[in-house]
């Protein structure tokens, strides 16, 4: 017999949201992040990209936003096991932050591929 959860599902649920809405909240570059996803879109829907266009994009999008996430979660951990400064807490938060720097690069290069040639040739600069 498994061992009862302490939480229902709906609380599991609200907890998650309370993550997401904190990072939302805390989070300059998350925010930054969600802006340039609303640009995305936007631009894919009057490109009209392909559905697996979309998946990358989606995909890419979301590595991204995951990725900032964790690097939130990183840094409220590393600060609350070393309050003063420690190198090895500096170099967990930069490796956190690199982690979301490269995803950043890598979703801006799926978007260039999928979305540059359909823009250039809508604005009229694709031969």
């Amino acid at each position: 017999m498994k061992p009862k959860s302490r939480f229902s599902l709906v609380a599991s649920f609200r907890f998650a949201g309370a993550g997401l809405w904190d990072v939302v909240r805390t989070q300059r570059n998350f925010r930054i992040h969600l802006g340039v996803t609303v640009t995305v879109i936007a631009m894919g829907l009057w490109l009209g990209v392909s559905r697996q266009e979309w998946a990358s994009l989606f995909l890419s999008i979301g590595r991204v936003l995951v990725a900032e996430i964790f690097n939130t979660g990183a840094e409220v951990l590393v600060d609350l096991a070393s309050p003063t400064y420690h190198p090895l807490a500096k170099r967990v938060k930069d490796l956190a932050a690199g982690a979301v720097l490269l995803s950043a690069m890598v979703a801006v290069v799926v978007g260039l591929l999928l979305l540059g040639p359909p823009l250039l040739q809508r604005l009229g600069l694709a031969g």
